[in-house]
Order: C-alpha cells, then sequence, then structure tokens
C-alpha cells in the first residue's frame, strides 16, 4: 500500500489523514483479507483500490444532505464506509442483500467502533425503515429511473437521491419519467483519469 499516495488524496479531498488514515488502511486490510474468500471486489491492485474504492466515495461527501443517509447496495461498503469514517456526525445506513457483504461489513464496523453505522440485510424492495432518509446513495445500481423506482420510499419528502456514475449517463436521464428534478455533476477524484459523475435528483420538488 502507498501510504504517501493515501495521504495525498485525503488532503485533497479536505480530510485530515491524522484523524482517518489508520482507519482507511484497517478497511483496506480487512478488505484483502476477505476478498481471498469471498470475493467481494474486482480490483486487486493496493492502489487502485484506494483511488477506485475510497477516493471515488469520497469526493461525494459536500453533496450529503441531512442525518440519516442510507447506502442501497452497498457492496463492500463503498461509499458509506468511507463516508462514515470520515464523518461521524450523521447516521449510516448500509443495505446489501448478500450475506458475505453483511457479514465483512459488520467486521468492518466492528473492527473501526462505527457505532452511527447500521448493516441491513435485505432487498431493497422489502427493507421498511422506522425512519426515512434525508439522502439515498446509490453506486453502480441500477439505471437512473429503475433506481428511482426501487428506493423512493425510503426517502423523506424534502431528501435527495445521489446516484454515482461513470460517463455522463445521457441515455438514462433521457428514460426518466416525470416529477422529478435533477443535476448532474463531473467529480474529480484524486489521481484518476476515468470519467466520474454523480446525478442528483429531487424527486418531489417539481
Amino acid at each position: 500500500m502507498d501510504r504517501p499516495l493515501l495521504e495525498g488524496g485525503l488532503l485533497a479531498l479536505g480530510c485530515d489523514p491524522a484523524s482517518c488514515e489508520a482507519s482507511f488502511i484497517t478497511y483496506l486490510n480487512l478488505l484483502e483479507k476477505w476478498n481471498r474468500v469471498y470475493n467481494l471486489t474486482a480490483i486487486n491492485d493496493p492502489n487502485d483500490r484506494i483511488i477506485k474504492h475510497l477516493f471515488d466515495s469520497l469526493v461525494i461527501k459536500p453533496y450529503l444532505l441531512g442525518q440519516r443517509i442510507i447506502d442501497v447496495g452497498t457492496g463492500a461498503g463503498f461509499p458509506g464506509i468511507p463516508l462514515a469514517i470520515v464523518d461521524s456526525s450523521r447516521q449510516f445506513v448500509l443495505l446489501d442483500s448478500q450475506i458475505k457483504k453483511i457479514k465483512f461489513l459488520t467486521a468492518v464496523k466492528n473492527a473501526l467502533g462505527l457505532a452511527h453505522v447500521e448493516i441491513i440485510h435485505a432487498r431493497v424492495e422489502d427493507f421498511s425503515p422506522d425512519q426515512l432518509f434525508d439522502t439515498v446513495l446509490t453506486r453502480a445500481f441500477a439505471p437512473l429511473d429503475l433506481m428511482r423506482q426501487k428506493t423512493q420510499h425510503l426517502l423523506k419528502k424534502e431528501g435527495q437521491f445521489l446516484a454515482m456514475k461513470g460517463h455522463y449517463p445521457f441515455e438514462e436521464l433521457k428514460a426518466m419519467g416525470e416529477g422529478v428534478s435533477w443535476q448532474v455533476d463531473e467529480l474529480h477524484v484524486p489521481y484518476l483519469n476515468e470519467a466520474r459523475h454523480l446525478v442528483c435528483l429531487w424527486p418531489r420538488k417539481v
């Protein structure tokens, strides 16, 4: 693992390495260990994991809205775990339907002492939270219109969807139904020379 790479990216993203670097190293080490058995990520290079998982997750931090955040289809915890590591002021719920990923996330939560993180094993269609969410996050989850249909029951009236995408999603935006306003921002992930965009959706504001 390239420690200067990790520290440089964290600084570029406005994070203090002294307060979070050790947690990220623990997280990445756990990912390396569990990935040998459970195949949690196809990215095998340690530095690529730093850039394409950690930095790619942290770059959306300025867009978070409100106190309750849910990461739908979180997989190995991206973007939910990196965001929770640098922001203990919010509550993060990480939802996934695969038990192997839930076991991994529970191990990460316990190892890092993330009391403000809740791990939920469920299909998104079947999950009925006690309280709705201010922000619904997805990363490589589904086309925009399908994502909105599957997750809209989780969102507060004045909440937002944040959908992380690679290239600008022209076709997905064309397919969006009525009753939604949106904004697409280009993201700049440290050390990454690939397209990244964030789609912000406000379904009940038009």
